[in-house]
């Protein structure tokens, strides 16, 4: 029997991002934070079970962003369906610089407080920062970056 917290995103994270948000001295409790894990990982699964069903009728085995994304749209996430898609199109693009300067054989260094580095497999790896607003209650209006 699988443990359900293999099915779960890590306590620690889901605390940290709720904190964000929060002001400096508010608290969260273990049951708030642990609802927000439920809640978040249930989301998560939701979209990519979507994406996932997409990715089987088009007899593929990979789900990738785009597939992300018209899953988020299909199921009324359009707000963030935009948001993850203009991310998606950034991080495209760095990518492509990125791979354009290894073949000229130099490489800039990234300004470490606008971009945020991943270390995978023993490789470092600077991606962009995904740009997130926050939106009030009722009004579900994205303003588009110029």
């Amino acid at each position: 029997m699988v443990d359900e917290q293999d099915h779960l995103l890590p306590i620690a994270n889901v605390g940290r991002i709720m904190k964000q948000i929060l002001p400096p001295r508010a608290k969260i409790s273990k049951e708030g934070k642990e609802t927000m894990q439920e809640c978040a990982s249930e989301f998560i699964s939701f979209v990519t079970g979507e994406a996932s069903d997409k990715c089987h009728k088009e007899n593929r085995k990979t789900v990738n962003g785009d597939d992300i994304c018209w899953a988020l749209s299909a199921l009324g996430f359009d707000d963030y369906a935009e948001a993850i898609l203009r991310y998606l199109h950034k991080y495209r693009e760095f990518e492509r610089e990125r791979a354009n300067q290894n073949k000229v054989g130099g490489s800039e260094d990234k300004d470490e407080a606008t971009n945020c580095k991943c270390i995978q497999a023993g490789k470092q790896t600077v991606i962009p920062p995904l740009e997130c607003r926050v939106i009030e209650k009722g009004n579900s209006s994205l303003t588009k970056p110029s």
